[in-house]
């Protein structure tokens, strides 16, 4: 037998001591730290606290009265944090806690047919939402190599915009103009043009009154979209940093279903109420003013939020249409050019149509979409392909004619049918019309048949052929949706039956 050396005592030793300490630990309580932070300053919808040493940038933080702020200035004394709960009862002195997560929000199928507020708690009369999976409001934009081309429609059911001014699914439309002339308008009848076509909406309200969203939620309610759209809302009433953080809340509910394969459109209205609450918080955070007292990086939070729309290669898409108030016309003021820069397209409706009554009131002069005809259907090429350039011109003529002068027989044959074509192009407010029946529409008033019927007439001839399209010509409604080119004999069917139509 083997006598033991001096190493093997060692070795010995040095296992019954881990033994010991491993006995010792598994019995020790375990012991875990927290930091807490004390309140310094408490401002309008901004607080002011040391003693977070290890908070990160948009950390939720809890505050007394179980108040929620977000951690946005990362000093090395002290933590400037947004509130995004009212400040009444917060005081100097009291007590914060971390919570050691970034701001995030529910998501996944449980919002749909919601309304939430920035941070996912319900705001209408359903049941509480225990969503199965959060995320957070910040997300890193889709890599360009994820991103593929935009070349699908996505219909407003808007003669004008569908005809000359298309947008495709993934792309960033931006619809701008002065108070009061129909912004939303084209943003509601789009999201109630998507029923039965599998595209989600998301609508984000920011800064608006009550009042004023009471009225889409029921217009939205009245025209049976809600099941289809989720609702996010800041009002005018809630802090400024509730407003700051809902688009970036609305998007992150948007991307679950996009990268689950789905087709997602979102609203944003609007962009400017959030730009003003952005610099209200800066200002009170005490970062330097730039342009019109607004902070350097007002270019970068609209940018990195509208980066994350897309048409991913393998997935769904997000389109979206951000909404920006103008002032008295002026588009080169400057939140209204930052985002003009950033989208791939704009809308623009002037007060002057507005004002005559020409409904929707685009611009069809100042609007334009930089995806184009690759995101629209073959037919609207063989209808509406000079349009946009022929329209222009009516505009251009008609104003000279105002000025008196005679006109010969082709200038005035010219007018008259340029009128004819605006009047085809108004539309009510509620009223999406289908892809194939603008087709039909269309073709009527460029080939000249609505020539011969007078102005106030314009409105029923139209309705008339609608009807007229989708009872008489279902099959080649079909085949326009499939994406299918018109031959000769179908503009000779739909020309048949809209001079048949006028006839009756």
């Amino acid at each position: 037998m083997k006598k033991a050396g001096p190493d093997d005592l060692d070795r010995a030793v040095g296992r019954a001591i881990d033994a010991v300490d491993q006995t010792l630990h598994e019995q020790r309580p375990i012991l875990q730290l927290e930091e807490l932070g004390t309140i310094t300053f408490v401002g309008n919808g901004i607080a002011r606290i040391s003693g977070l040493r290890h908070a990160r940038s948009e950390e939720l933080l809890i505050l007394p009265d179980n108040k929620l702020a977000i951690a946005f200035n990362l000093d090395p004394d002290e933590v400037a944090a947004i509130m995004l709960d009212k400040s009444d009862n917060i005081k100097a002195g009291g007590e914060v806690r971390k919570t050691g997560r970034v701001m995030d929000v529910p998501v996944g199928e449980e919002l749909l047919g919601r309304v939430v507020d920035a941070m996912g708690r319900p705001l209408d009369e359903g049941q509480p939402i225990h969503g199965k999976e959060r995320r957070p409001i910040e997300r890193e934009a889709p890599a360009i190599m994820d991103r593929a081309a935009v070349n699908t429609p996505l219909q407003t059911g808007i003669l004008a915009v569908d005809a000359m001014i298309p947008i495709g699914r993934g792309q960033r439309e931006l619809i701008l103009g002065d108070r009061q002339i129909g912004k939303t308008a084209i943003a509601l009848d789009t999201m109630i043009n998507q029923i039965d076509k599998g595209i989600l909406c998301v609508y984000c309200a920011i800064g608006q009154q009550r009042s004023a969203l009471s009225r889409v939620i029921s217009d939205l309610r009245d025209n049976g979209a809600m099941d289809h759209c989720i609702i996010v809302v800041a009002t005018g009433e809630d802090p400024p940093g509730h407003n700051f953080i809902a688009p970036y809340a609305a998007t992150s509910m948007a991307e679950y279903f996009m990268e689950k394969g789905r087709d997602v459109l979102i609203v944003y209205d609007d962009l400017t109420r959030h730009a003003r609450s952005y610099r209200e918080l800066s200002l009170l955070l005490r970062r330097p003013p730039g342009r019109e007292a607004f902070p350097g990086d007002i270019f970068y939070i609209h940018s990195r939020l509208l980066e994350r729309s897309t048409h991913l290669q393998t997935g769904g898409s997000l389109t979206a249409l951000p909404i920006v108030e103008t002032e008295a016309q002026d588009i080169s003021a400057y939140i209204p050019t930052n985002l003009i820069s950033i989208t791939d397209g704009q809308i623009y409706l002037s007060p002057e149509l507005f004002a005559e009554g020409i409904l929707p009131a685009i611009d069809i002069g100042r609007s334009v979409s930089r995806v184009g005809g690759k995101s629209q259907l073959p037919a609207y090429h063989e209808v509406a392909g000079d349009l946009r350039l022929s329209y222009s011109q009516f505009e251009e003529l008609e104003a000279f004619a105002r000025f008196g002068a005679r006109s010969d027989e082709v200038t005035r044959k010219t007018l008259e049918h340029g009128r004819r074509i605006r009047e085809t192009l108004k539309q009510p407010q509620y009223e999406p019309m289908p892809a194939a029946e603008q087709v039909a529409v269309l073709l009527a008033a460029t080939s000249g048949i609505l020539d011969s019927v007078p102005l106030e007439e314009i409105a029923d001839s139209k309705r008339a052929i609608q009807k007229a399209f989708s009872e008489r010509l279902p099959e080649l409604g079909r085949r326009i949706l499939a994406a299918e080119k018109l031959n000769p004999g179908d503009r000779e069917a739909i020309l048949e039956m809209c001079k048949d139509v006028l006839k009756k």
